[in-house]
Parts: structure tokens; sequence; C-alpha cells
């Protein structure tokens, strides 16, 4: 059986090759802290094994992005610091303290694969 590989940390054991796949998870939290409160949060899944859509849950699937890294997701991505315009500091705009987590799934066993 072939094991799946990753340039950056070799193989990963026990795994079909081309089973893997990202599930990824948006949240947009309150400060730019991860300890601070979810405001939004979007779930693409990359496994197929989510039916939700955006938006259709009343309750964010974390209370902070530090959770979710607690729950095992990793983070790849945060949003850079800027300070709002002179005269717009309270204008609505799009979430500034965007997160972006990933969790690689075993579709096979239907498992997290620990990468």
């Amino acid at each position: 059986m072939p094991v799946a590989t990753r340039p950056d940390s070799g193989s990963v054991r026990g795994v079909v090759a081309g089973s893997v796949r990202q599930q990824l998870l948006f949240l947009y939290l309150g400060t730019s802290a991860l300890d601070s409160h979810v405001l939004a949060w979007t779930f693409y899944d990359g496994a197929g094994t989510g039916t939700g859509q955006t938006g259709d849950q009343s309750e964010p699937p974390y209370p902070t992005g530090l959770a979710a890294l607690q729950d095992g997701w990793r983070l790849i991505s945060l949003s850079e610091l800027r300070p709002g315009p002179v005269g717009l500091e309270y204008a609505t705009s799009f979430h500034n303290f965007e997160f972006v987590f990933e969790r690689m799934v075993d579709i096979s066993a239907g498992v997290q694969v620990d990468a």
C-alpha cells in the first residue's frame, strides 16, 4: 500500500496516498488575540464529510481561536494588523481579524491525520 508523502515532513505513516483531504476553518475574531471571541466563521470541507453551509448554525464551532488550536486545528494564516483610516474608525466593513485553520482528514479511514 503506498504511503502519502509531504515535501516538508516526509511520510504520513499508515495513510493511503491520495486519501488525505484538507478541511479549512475561517474564524473571524473580535480582536487580534487568539483567545478573543468568535464573531463569524466559515468551514470548507475538502473531505466531503460536512453537509453544512455558511451561516446555517447560530453558535460558532469554537468560542475562540485558541479553542480551535487546542482541538488540533493548525493555524495557517492570520490577518495583517492595520490601523483604521482617520475618520473611518467606526465605519462598517469586512472583519479585520481573520484566522485560517486547517486539519487533514484521511477519507479512507474517516479520521483526522496527525501530520
